[in-house]
């Protein structure tokens, strides 16, 4: 689920459309019959294999459907086996091309968008897609048995219509120009996929998709292999060409990050991301690096930055003080992890949409106060002012930014006001309650990142107490919200939409498994929220984003942490050839999957 969503917030972004594909805000860089996408080699050799380890937390899988609630299903089952209506370029933000439809228009008003399917799409049983598929497919996704993301998702989606076997018509509760896009990247797959069943029982059955490629052989729970379909019915379509080029993709799952990198080093498999800038700089050596069989990448990107946090449950007593949250966040000290853990790789997290144009700067325009000041006295009076910055460590001549001992003084004083004292050496309420605190993790490995904070908070008086959990225990807590603190890693996108309703709307925050974690519930953020899905203008769309950036980090509900503006890849290039254009928009081992292939002495 996550991984789908990653993909539609990848997807949705720059309003005009045109019959071969559909774009938000500006022109769309591919001119109807393109022939291929730049970034791709239209002429890679197609064969051999890539061997990939598991890009999942998981330690097994348990399951092929991966859109039901429980359970796991394997990694890339879903990119490499669904189609969907149309398909998004990887250097162009916004923007989705005809993958099943050859043609796509949307209404003047707005209020619905029409797809016609290609005569020639089959799925892997040789059935062609037609429309009663897509109107399945959606109908299942929005059921009782899927991830509630997907409701709020598609949640101004007032139905799909049948117009004829090759025809589909997608209806709109209101205007809302990411909906085309929304629904245009939603998996497609066959009504005879668990036909008969509640969709919450399709468990073993392999999904009948339309992808290029299909389930091979399997160890069930501990590695899986895709084989390439040489009947792909896209094969030969321009937003396919000189992608699918590997027969097989053999993916194995390894329990713990020593072992998978042991493993690469010894051969086992040809590309690995990284995610650790200690293994990178330190533990990604070896003999096979020295031969140069293996090389380590690191590729720039122009992706948003996302906003990987530690998220503070607000539905917890002690978390509901946004004082009491600002002194949190004051007591982690950033600047000497990056200098001292992170060998100053990483760059810190300023608000939920960087390194695009919906990050709020400066202090709110006539715009954003026009949506802003409603509110007042409701939302943080912060608000009104200047963007919200991450507190700094390293300038401790300066008085606002500081150094650690000022930080930590303020947040003693916002503590204070909040109510809290020191007594008998402990943080306590008036109640007498210390204030203890648990961070949840699903990795032992965890525990090296958020002890330094930890050490600051007990100079706070404040007891954090790490508290790791097997995954599975880990996903149950976090969809019943049974946490104080965690860390989400949070996908990044220019143009936000419907799907952060799930992540900040006062519904999802009573909906077990939604993706408010922090359990924002705010009048004014879901009015905010509206009026960023509703825009028309591009000028409109943007004031929204803005004011719920402030609003939202100005409430301390996260705790900004970092990241990377390159994707760090150790690959085998004795066996895997890649194109020489580097697509900005790419995410890790998707666009080695989608566009790399195996060197023909390989191959053989």
């Amino acid at each position: 689920m996550r991984v789908l969503l990653a993909f539609l917030l990848a997807a949705c972004a720059p309003a005009t459309w045109a019959a071969h594909g559909y774009a938000l805000w500006g022109d769309m860089k591919y001119p109807p019959g393109f022939s291929h996408f730049d970034y791709v080699n239209p002429s890679a050799p197609k064969g051999g294999e890539i061997r990939l380890v598991s890009n999942l937390r998981l330690s097994t899988f348990d399951k092929y459907n991966p859109f039901t609630i429980r359970g796991g299903a394997p990694a890339y089952l879903s990119q490499l086996m669904f189609d969907s209506l149309l398909a998004g370029a990887l250097d162009e933000e916004g923007a989705g091309y005809g993958l099943l439809a050859e043609d796509v228009a949307v209404a003047p008003d707005g209020l619905s968008a029409t797809f016609k399917l290609r005569p020639n799409a089959r799925f892997h049983n040789g059935d062609p897609v037609l429309a009663q598929d897509v109107k399945h497919s959606f109908d299942t996704l929005v059921g009782k048995h899927t991830s509630p993301a997907y409701k709020t998702l598609l949640i101004d989606v007032a139905g799909v219509d049948v117009v004829d076997d090759r025809t589909v018509r997608y209806r709109f509760k209101r205007a809302n120009r990411e909906l085309p896009l929304t629904v245009g990247g939603l998996p497609v797959f066959s009504r005879k996929w668990g036909q008969g069943k509640p969709f919450n029982e399709v468990v073993m059955e392999p999904p009948i998709g339309s992808g290029p490629y299909k389930i091979g052989p399997v160890k069930f729970g501990k590695d899986i292999t895709y084989v390439r379909d040489p009947d792909y019915w896209a094969k030969d379509l321009n937003v396919r060409r000189g992608t699918a080029n590997f027969d097989r993709i053999y993916v194995k799952i390894y329990k713990d990050n020593t072992a998978r990198l042991e493993a690469l080093k010894a051969g086992e498999f040809d590309l690995m991301a990284f995610y650790s800038a200690g293994d990178w700089a330190r533990r990604v050596n070896g003999k096979r690096f020295d031969s140069g069989e293996l090389v380590k990448g690191e590729f720039q990107h122009k992706l948003p930055t996302g906003f990987q946090s530690y998220v503070l449950n607000t539905r917890r007593p002690l978390l509901q003080d946004v004082r009491v949250r600002q002194a949190l966040g004051l007591a982690m000290d950033y600047e000497w992890m990056n200098r001292q853990m992170f060998y100053n790789s990483y760059q810190r997290v300023r608000g939920l949409f960087g390194n695009t144009s919906c990050a709020a700067t400066g202090t709110p325009s006539p715009e954003e106060l026009a949506l802003l000041t409603p509110w007042r006295g409701k939302i943080p009076d912060a608000t009104f002012g200047p963007a919200h910055e991450p507190p700094r460590t390293d300038r401790p001549q300066d008085p606002v930014a500081g150094g650690l001992r000022e930080n930590l003084r303020r947040a003693q004083k916002l503590l204070a006001d909040a109510g809290w004292t020191v007594q008998n050496g402990t943080l306590r309420n008036a109640q007498g309650q210390p204030f203890v605190l648990e961070y949840l993790d699903s990795n032992e490995g965890g525990a090296r990142t958020v002890t330094p904070w930890m050490r600051n908070l007990e100079k706070l008086g404040i007891t954090l107490r790490f508290r790791p959990v097997d995954f599975a225990l880990y996903q149950q807590r976090l969809q019943k919200f049974d946490f104080d603190i965690t860390t989400i890693a949070y996908a990044g996108t220019a143009n936000p939409g419907q799907e952060y309703a799930d992540l900040f709307g006062s519904q999802a925050a009573d909906t077990e498994d939604s993706g408010n974690l922090a359990g924002v519930k705010s009048p004014a953020v879901d009015a905010i929220l509206d009026r960023m899905v509703a825009a028309k203008t591009k000028d409109d769309y943007l004031a929204a984003c803005h004011a719920l950036e402030r609003v939202i980090t100005h409430s301390h509900v996260f705790i900004p942490q970092w990241y990377s503006g390159t994707h760090r890849m150790a690959y085998n290039a004795h066996r895997l050839q890649k194109p020489e254009v580097t697509p900005p928009y790419f995410r890790g081992e998707a666009w080695a999957i989608d566009a790399w292939w195996a060197r023909p002495s390989s191959a053989k």
